[in-house]
């Protein structure tokens, strides 16, 4: 494949995402990640690579991240089971502190370390630090599973400002300093709109918002909030993606123009969504424009 895919090509690819390059220049993007794309070597490089590329040609990237599968990992390895209510972890103090160590610590500077060594400059945070993310008991039933009361988007926006890539993981705190394990997709929710961020992307482990769960080819590529909540009255949309769908329309509901959901298991999906006409996943916009003529989905990503 390389052999016959010459510099002509190469450079035509290249002058294809130079509108895009140009209107995301300056804009900061939101990126949730985690699933799959996180515990496969080879797609962590690949997503990795992409935010280090985004990051040179002038956008602002804001990493968000979670770890579940590698805190039930360590819990399990410590001899302690993992209990779940309606897919929230129930999150005692040994848990918290557990999840503290692995999201704060392990997830959080490797990724460091991996954007650095791709030629990236970033900083790791947690949701602790400088209170960025304010959070009190979501339901006494969970423990320190935390709901965010306030967002401090300062010291985000002071290291983008010293050209770092921002890496934050999904940990609150409250007055008092106890810990709370956040969700990321709410994470990376609140934090794209405290930063009136140009797009919230949300990395899954399927493609996108299916109009049947079971039939991959029925993704639905584009829809804006009027058509989102009624497919959440019809059960189309329904069990795990309602939270994912809810973190979209809170963040287009304050600051945030456009949300995405996608499959961060697609190679470069990012790229794909960012600097392409097709686009990758689900987009979810405020209000759906009028197509043209001649316009595709992807044709509106960049609107």
């Amino acid at each position: 494949m390389n052999a016959i895919f010459s510099n002509t090509d190469r450079a035509e690819v290249l002058t294809q995402a130079l509108p895009y390059i140009k209107k995301f220049n300056g804009k900061t993007i939101v990126i949730k990640y985690g699933g799959n794309a996180m515990l496969t070597e080879e797609l962590q490089h690949q997503v990795m690579q992409d935010v280090v590329l985004l990051h040179l040609v002038g956008i602002k990237v804001v990493l968000v991240h979670g770890g579940g599968p590698e805190i039930t990992g360590m819990l399990k390895r410590l001899g302690k089971e993992s209990q779940f209510v309606n897919g929230l972890r129930v999150t005692d103090r040994e848990t918290v502190e557990i999840a503290q160590m692995v999201l704060a610590g392990k997830i959080n500077k490797n990724l460091v370390s991996f954007l650095e060594a791709l030629g990236g400059d970033a900083i790791g945070l947690s949701g602790m630090d400088g209170r960025m993310l304010m959070a009190k008991v979501k339901d006494e039933s969970l423990g320190y599973v935390g709901e965010i009361t306030k967002v401090n988007p300062g010291p985000i926006i002071d290291i983008m400002q010293k050209g770092y890539i921002p890496v934050v993981s999904s940990l609150g705190c409250d007055k008092e300093g106890n810990v709370y394990n956040i969700n990321a997709d709410t994470a990376a929710s609140k934090i794209a709109s405290a930063l009136h961020a140009q797009r919230l992307i949300l990395m899954t482990n399927i493609p996108g918002l299916l109009r049947d769960k079971d039939d991959p080819s029925s993704l639905i590529p584009q829809l804006d909030l009027e058509e989102t909540e009624c497919l959440i009255k019809t059960g189309i949309i329904s069990g795990g993606m309602i939270p994912k769908i809810e973190c979209c329309i809170s963040a287009l509901k304050n600051n945030v123009s456009k949300a995405i959901i996608m499959d961060g298991r697609i190679p470069h999906s990012v790229l794909i969504e960012l600097f392409t006409d097709s686009g990758a996943g689900t987009m979810i916009t405020k209000k759906k424009k009028a197509p043209k003529a001649s316009a595709q989905k992807g044709n509106e990503h960049h609107d």
